[in-house]
């Protein structure tokens, strides 16, 4: 938001590239009550994001996104950075590793041969006085690119895995797989996304350089109110909380408030009650995350709501409530109904925020540690039950 007012722009709303991606596709797609599913492949310079989304009858709604926050074109120039490195030491016996300005020669060179064998299937490299008055001239073909990046472009299958997991839906279920980033032009890309879902054809129709911009152009017109053609009207995008949102309870409990996968903006609320007879103090300690342990979360920020007035423990009641807006930016809100009084937190949206990669680690960590955070649930329930057993004894002898 900083940088759009900064270039003199009126910033009306935060969207992220797979969102703005996906309303430029829209409003070619038109409204239509039938129910899509549209897989967003985003593969830029330097980042890489899948999304997949929900279409019908002009909502929008992210149901999941994946990706590497450390993926992308520059790292396919890097691994042929490296081979012709090879290359010219092999034939020159000289190593450039330690000239910057070989190397950014070089890098400009192979940018331009990867952009080249995406039209072509040959390229050659030619240029003078590379290194130590050394001339470097190379042929590479697509296939040996592709064989030199190989398991990079693999690895940007386990994301759309990942979305698919994650929104519950089977890959036959997806309708349409839109390309969105200059890498997306790379044909070894399109064919190992093409050949995951059987052959399904590429949506190519948007120049994928300029989807993001398109999309939040429109988003704005929206906003603004300027944009009236029939394909924006009554246009609406929910976006998704990537993990679960809560609060840690007595024994470091994670206590989810708004789930993961939950479309925003939203409203949640959760009661909960004071754990020590006449406890005039409670802290909330808010967290983002899938495991029990809070100390497995992230944290976000703890505000204190005090006085309340004195109470038998588990007789006060305590309302707390989860709003998250359209930019994802949280308030969190506890009250004790009794007295009424409140406290509250406001979490900006930069606050804990995670990658796509952590937030797939996240998610993964949680599915790994399932049982090892069963195990921790019940050592806390069991401990309560026994805490709740000695105070009804103490009541009676007493």
């Amino acid at each position: 938001k900083d940088a759009g007012a900064i270039s003199g722009l009126n910033v009306l709303r935060i969207i992220n590239e797979p969102t703005a991606a996906a309303i430029a596709y829209g409003l070619g797609a038109g409204k239509s009550d039938k129910e899509r599913n549209v897989l967003i492949y985003d593969l830029g310079g330097g980042t890489f994001d899948v999304s997949l989304l929900h279409i019908q009858g002009g909502v929008f709604t992210v149901k999941a996104t994946a990706g590497d926050t450390h993926l992308g074109g520059q790292d396919f120039d890097t691994n042929l950075l490296e081979h012709f490195k090879k290359e010219f030491q092999k034939k020159t016996k000289k190593d450039i590793t330690g000239d910057a300005r070989a190397l950014r020669r070089l890098r400009t060179a192979c940018e331009r041969a990867k952009r080249t064998l995406s039209n072509g299937t040959q390229t050659t490299i030619e240029i003078d006085s590379l290194f130590d008055g050394e001339d470097f001239n190379a042929n590479i073909t697509r296939a040996r690119f592709e064989e030199i990046n190989g398991k990079a472009f693999q690895g940007t299958i386990q994301p759309v895995e990942q979305v698919l997991k994650d929104s519950q839906i089977e890959k036959s279920k997806v309708d349409d797989i839109v390309l969105v980033g200059g890498s997306t032009r790379i044909p070894r890309i399109q064919k190992l996304l093409s050949d995951f879902f059987n052959g399904k054809k590429l949506e190519k129709s948007i120049n994928p350089d300029e989807a993001v911009a398109y999309g939040a152009a429109v988003q704005a017109g929206i906003l603004s109110g300027k944009a009236t053609s029939a394909e924006t009207a009554d246009m609406l995008l929910l976006d998704v909380c990537p993990l679960s949102l809560g609060v840690a309870m007595e024994g470091n409990i994670f206590a989810p408030v708004v789930p993961r996968g939950n479309t925003v903006p939203c409203l949640k609320k959760r009661t909960f009650t004071t754990v020590a007879d006449n406890q005039q103090t409670v802290q909330f300690p808010v967290f983002q995350g899938e495991r029990v342990n809070c100390e497995d979360n992230t944290s976000l920020g703890e505000f204190t709501l005090a006085p309340i007035p004195p109470m038998k423990a588990g007789d006060a009641v305590l309302e707390v409530v989860f709003e998250v807006d359209v930019n994802g930016i949280l308030k969190v809100t506890a009250t004790e109904k009794t007295s009424g009084r409140s406290a509250n937190i406001t979490i900006s949206n930069s606050v804990g925020k995670l990658s796509s990669g952590e937030i797939e680690k996240m998610v993964e960590d949680a599915a790994k540690f399932k049982s090892s955070d069963e195990a921790f649930s019940k050592k806390f329930e069991s401990r309560q039950q026994l805490e709740s057993y000695i105070s009804r004894v103490e009541e009676i002898v007493n």
